[in-house]
């Protein structure tokens, strides 16, 4: 199996993401932390209450700084001040629902937010690498039964699919215009992942999140909106495993790499909404499900599934993580959280397990 994290590698390098005080931005912070990088970070204060940024410390963890992902000022002081080698950003609206309540704040964030941040890096001249985290919904995603490619058509009906395609084009400009092509040495991948789950989120309108709330929560009942809806489902560890990865491949060999790439499960790891909160309740041992049809609702995909297969045959990574081992993992982190227990070990076991299994 692939070498997924080279930790000699990741000692001392200087990494700058931006949203780490979001869920899937927290758990990468943690992570490089763990592996002795000097970690830095850009992003909005925490959303939530709780949020897996202050449970796992992380402002103890690396220089972090709070602001928007437009403010070009505060991000260019800050990579002036840590010349980060390495730049991971994945700032952005990241829920549908919201995008349709907050389309200009989302097209903002997801679209403009990223040629500041590629602006601010073309003027970085120790960075060798930039990651640019998009979404598995950047496809016009016409309800066809096989799985994206990367060479398929850019759309999105609502708000966030949009500016997440957009993203993708925003992105492949600025490289062409500015980056390898024009002389700077960094080199840019963007990465559309599936929906990811895991431990730590508590953003609103997830459904994780949702499922747990409502477990957990005094009525135990848990609402869904849309349970035949099928998702590429896949563990928070899986997808920054590859980003890391391709980091490190822009780094040590980039030809080739600097391109976009899907991060998902295999087809047959895809399960609607319906199962997935099934399995969950039953790993926590508690609660109920309760089906709440909405007419008024947003329009959302009924199914959207992931091709895999190029990033498995150019560069080697596959999915560690099956559906039963994303929902195991994901469960015993939140019951963990609900019993006090210290779940930054929690977090760091469950990353040294998810290293050891590749080994």
């Amino acid at each position: 199996m692939e070498v997924l994290v080279t930790k000699e590698f990741w000692a001392g390098r200087r990494v700058l993401i931006t949203g780490q005080t979001g869920f899937k931005g927290a758990w990468l912070a943690f992570w490089l932390a763990e592996l002795g990088a000097e970690v830095s970070g850009l992003a909005l204060p925490p959303a939530t209450t709780p949020n897996l940024h202050d449970i796992l410390g992380l402002p103890k963890l690396g220089r972090f700084v709070h602001a928007d992902i437009n403010d070009r000022a505060a991000l260019h002081a800050l990579a002036k001040a840590v010349r980060p080698e390495i730049v991971i950003h994945m700032a952005a609206q990241a829920i549908v629902r919201r995008s349709y309540a907050a389309p200009i704040e989302t097209f903002a964030a997801n679209v403009l937010g990223v040629a500041t941040l590629l602006d601010v890096v073309r003027e970085s001249p120790d960075a060798k690498a930039v990651v640019v985290v998009t979404s598995d919904k950047v496809y016009e995603n016409v309800n066809w039964s096989w799985g994206y490619r990367e060479t398929d058509v850019l759309g999105g009906h609502d708000p966030y699919s949009a500016s997440k395609a957009c993203a993708e084009i925003v992105t492949t400009s600025m490289r062409r215009s500015f980056f390898h092509a024009a002389g700077h040495a960094a080199r840019i991948a963007t990465v559309r992942a599936g929906n990811v789950i895991g431990g730590g989120d508590w953003a609103a309108d997830r459904l994780v999140p949702d499922i747990v709330r409502g477990c957990l929560g005094p009525g135990a009942t848990v609402r869904l909106r849309n349970p035949g809806a099928v998702r590429p489902w896949q563990h928070v560890l899986d997808p920054l495993g590859a980003y890391l990865m391709i980091a490190e491949r822009l780094c040590t060999a980039p030809e080739g790499v600097d391109d976009a790439w899907n991060i998902g499960p295999d087809a047959a790891e895809n399960r609607p909404v319906g199962v997935v909160a099934e399995a969950l309740v039953k790993a926590l041992g508690r609660g109920r499900i309760d089906v709440v049809s909405d007419p008024n609702a947003p329009a959302e995909a009924k199914l959207l599934t992931l091709d895999n297969s190029r990033i498995r045959m150019l560069l080697g990574w596959r999915p560690r993580l099956d559906f039963e081992q994303t929902i195991a993992l994901t469960a015993d982190w939140y019951s963990a959280w609900s019993r006090g227990e210290p779940v930054d070990a929690v977090t760091r076991a469950q990353i040294s397990a998810y290293l050891e299994s590749g080994e």
